[in-house]
């Protein structure tokens, strides 16, 4: 029998969680509980766990800090996160540590039983290739996927990078918080593709999916955008306003903002003073 478990520090999640999950699969996994990182880990060390179901945020050992030791200590199970990925680190880290898959609260049960089939069939592969010692490369996609890798392949056979949509929400919040925190600093495609753990190449076509545009177009509008709320308090300089939003030669930022807004930096702030 394949054994779950869940680590998630409100009591009251964590029982309905729990009662779904036994409700739905109680006749094929036994169902096993933990009210933070810490306890999970012991269950985890001393238990022949297959799924992992883990909320990000608890108290003392996170979700994240729990699955990045169990990830060391043994291979061949699921990890589920439970997150509303507002928070650019420890969505970052959840990428890295190789979830299999994401429940974005608040999630539907249909969304958890979903999420929750695919792991079990995984997992039910994986103890059959364990068993055979024939264990071809056919079964390696799937291996991949119980381990957060997803990979598809093309006709060709070329690998083609893929996440699933809540995977892909989780990516598009971290990149979206990445640019609010870093919008001043030099940045450029290639730093956010490595700030969110994604290949260049895979990080470019999903941006360009996911935002109608570019990176750099996407970061100039940005800027721009940050640079007009700025203009609008008069005593921070032309100058400064262009330092703050990541161009720090005037020159340039004047040309940036006027190609952008059809006004140089000192005529919309004088248009908006004489419109006040």
């Amino acid at each position: 029998m394949l054994r779950i478990l869940i680590a998630e520090d409100e009591l009251i999640e964590r029982m309905v969680l729990k009662k779904t999950l036994v409700k739905r699969f109680g006749s094929q996994c036994e169902v096993l509980e933990a009210e933070n990182g810490k306890r999970a880990l012991e269950i985890f060390r001393s238990t022949d766990i297959h799924i992992v179901i883990l909320d990000i945020e608890m108290p003392g050992m996170n979700g994240v800090q729990a699955a990045e030791i169990m990830r060391k200590e043994k291979s061949g199970f699921c990890i589920i996160f439970l997150t509303a990925y507002d928070k650019f680190e420890y969505a970052k880290k959840a990428i890295a540590v190789r979830a299999m898959e994401y429940l974005l609260k608040p999630y539907s049960e249909k969304e958890l039983v979903s999420v929750v089939e695919e792991a079990i069939r995984l997992s039910q592969k994986y103890e059959r290739i364990q068993a055979d010692e024939n264990g071809g490369e056919a079964e390696d996609q799937d291996m991949d996927l119980m381990e957060g890798n997803n990979p598809v392949y093309d006709g060709e056979g070329e690998l083609i990078e893929e996440v699933s949509p809540n995977r892909l929400n989780v990516l598009v919040s971290m990149v979206e918080e990445y640019i609010c925190e870093n919008y001043m600093e030099d940045i450029s495609m290639q730093d956010a593709a490595r700030a969110v753990n994604y290949s260049e190449a895979y990080f470019c076509k999903m941006f360009k999916q996911q935002f109608g545009q570019n990176f750099t177009s996407y970061l100039t509008e940005y800027r721009i955008e940050e640079a007009k709320k700025l203009l609008r308090q008069p005593t921070v300089s032309v100058k400064e306003v262009g330092v703050r939003v990541g161009y720090p030669d005037s020159n340039y930022f004047a040309r940036v903002f006027r190609r952008m807004t059809g006004v140089s930096p000192s005529e919309y702030r004088m248009k908006f003073l004489n419109e006040l």
